[in-house]
């Protein structure tokens, strides 16, 4: 009686609506049925979930040498990277220059790279 009382408790707390699935198989073809069904459910849920991607990483994969001071200058306009560190990353091509951007804050970072000479991709 405890048990199923705890069991009720924690879904409350971890806010679940649905107890988990555990796979118990059932005598007949119907258990298996109703096992298969579930399975392609989850799968389509997981890839709904992976198309609605909202933050993304900057990913400087290369530049003009001649225009590497200023690339340089532009990491550190958006980064708070000093001048060492900005040089070093900028060295390191291809590197990951921003985690955590959102869509339109790296399509306009993206422009103003493509405008010095630099290929910049949103991941």
């Amino acid at each position: 009686m405890e048990i199923s009382e705890l069991g009720t408790i924690i879904m409350k707390r971890m806010k679940m609506t649905e107890p988990p699935t555990i796979g118990v198989l059932k005598g007949g073809v119907a258990g298996l049925a109703g096992m298969a069904m579930k399975a392609p459910a989850a799968a389509a849920a997981k890839e709904e979930k992976k198309a609605e991607k909202t933050v993304f990483e900057l990913k400087l994969e290369s530049f003009e040498a001649a225009s590497k001071i200023k690339v340089i200058k532009e990491v550190r306009s958006f980064t708070d990277l000093g001048l060492k560190e900005a040089k070093d990353l900028v060295e390191k091509t291809p590197a990951v220059l921003k985690k955590g951007v959102s869509k339109e804050e790296g399509e306009q970072i993206i422009e103003k790279m493509k405008a010095i000479g630099a290929k910049v991709v949103l991941e």
